[in-house]
């Protein structure tokens, strides 16, 4: 059993940054995805780390923008995001899986067993 717990989010200018984090309690050694959901939209892949090592996968539009890592000793992933969008606006969550695999495993949502509470990210001038 896995319990994540996120914090962070809020609301920021286009162009500024924000990091979400997501803490795990319970088995702490699962792969941590971060997902978000637009109004009306589905909810869609946004990066995805190993646990034990770097391995990590991102969603193109994100990529160079976003950052996923880790700290093994506080049992938390972060994503960092940079260079904001407007349409980065979303509720993010971030989930986790029982194991790895090749990205179009990883990137698919019906894959993840857990997930945290969400979190709203706006970027609005």
């Amino acid at each position: 059993q896995v319990q994540l717990e996120q914090s962070g989010g809020g609301l920021v200018r286009p162009g500024g940054s924000l990091t979400v984090s997501c803490t795990a309690s319970g088995r702490t050694s699962y792969p941590i995805g971060w997902f978000r959901q637009a109004p009306g939209t589905e909810r869609d892949f946004v990066a995805a780390i190993h646990w034990t090592d770097d391995r990590s996968y991102y969603l193109d539009s994100v990529k160079g923008r976003f950052t996923i890592y880790r700290d093994t000793a506080k049992n938390t992933v972060y994503l960092q995001m940079n260079s904001l969008k407007p349409e980065d606006t979303a509720v993010y969550y971030c989930a986790a899986m029982q194991t790895w695999g090749i990205r179009g495993f990883v990137t698919n949502r019906n894959n993840y067993k857990y997930w945290g509470q969400g979190t709203q990210v706006t970027v609005s001038s």
